[in-house]
């Protein structure tokens, strides 16, 4: 049976495959995350999945790689992560009263074999006023995570309804992965 190796540094990735079963080790690829100018959302987000675990499935041949790539869409304009507390609140007054998509990208690689796809849920915000939107930056929270914000931490309280996989808005569409990884077994 093929070792799986998550090749992300994310915590929440991690625990969702943990909760899920799944034996795996870390492996971090270092890539260059940037994407063609003009890129669909949902094909930017398995670019850089793929960019990731074919980085890492390059040299551990035996194992099965995940790569994933979560992004946030609003008015057709990717949310990456927030650059400073200013930048973060105006992408969370973006997002206020409003729908936006969260978009995962997932790559999984083995040797010859690779399957992508892209997991789209999507969320509307609550109308937040200024200072709803101040203080939940101050958490500190929203600064590395895409958007803004979090949906499994303290972020959850901006949240008036979402449609489709939860957990894909944490990061990683872990249900599908889990059938997807099946057919590599």
């Amino acid at each position: 049976m093929n070792k799986i190796i998550l090749a992300s540094a994310s915590p929440r990735r991690k625990e969702l495959l943990e909760t899920a079963g799944a034996e795996f080790e870390i492996i971090v690829a270092d890539v260059d995350e940037t994407v063609p100018e003009g890129t669909k959302p949902e094909d930017a987000a398995v670019m850089t999945a793929e960019k990731k675990a074919l980085a890492v499935a390059e040299n551990y041949k035996d194992s099965i790689v995940i790569g994933a790539d979560t992004i946030v869409v609003a008015d057709g304009r990717i949310l990456g992560k927030p650059a400073d507390k200013a930048d973060a609140c105006r992408m969370l007054s973006m997002l206020s009263g409003d729908e936006h998509k969260v978009i995962t990208g997932v790559c999984l690689a083995c040797e010859d074999k690779k399957i992508t796809f892209a997991q789209v849920s999507k969320v509307k915000f609550y109308d937040l006023t200024d200072e709803e939107i101040n203080a939940y930056v101050e958490t500190g929270e929203p600064m590395d995570k895409a958007g803004a914000y979090g949906i499994q931490g303290k972020g959850c309280v901006l949240v008036e309804k979402i449609e489709g996989d939860y957990f894909n808005i944490v990061g990683l569409p872990v249900a599908r992965v889990m059938k997807e990884l099946r057919g590599f077994m």
